[in-house]
């Protein structure tokens, strides 16, 4: 959930944020043609922490909000939910 209210992506894990942040914040998760995709209300510190989680993986944010873990692979992925 994005905000200024709560702490960037190091810093340690509060109930808030549990309930909140990715990947516990995540409402529904789907495996689509290799992709994960989280839906949610998620922001850059989300994309940050997925980047971590799954190092090798690209991590990208779509436009409704959610957070896509596409498989390895050359250059920035297009999101699988585009809005379109």
């Amino acid at each position: 959930m994005p905000g200024p209210d709560l702490p960037p992506a190091p810093a340690l894990m509060t109930v808030d944020a549990l309930l909140n942040r990715w990947p516990t914040g995540a409402q529904k998760v789907e495996l689509s043609s290799g992709v994960l995709l989280f839906t949610g209300d998620f922001d850059e510190r989300d994309l940050a922490i997925a980047r971590r989680t799954y190092p090798g993986r690209r991590p990208v944010l779509n436009v409704a909000g959610g957070l896509e873990v596409h498989p390895a692979g050359e250059g920035e992925p297009i999101p699988v939910v585009s809005g379109s």
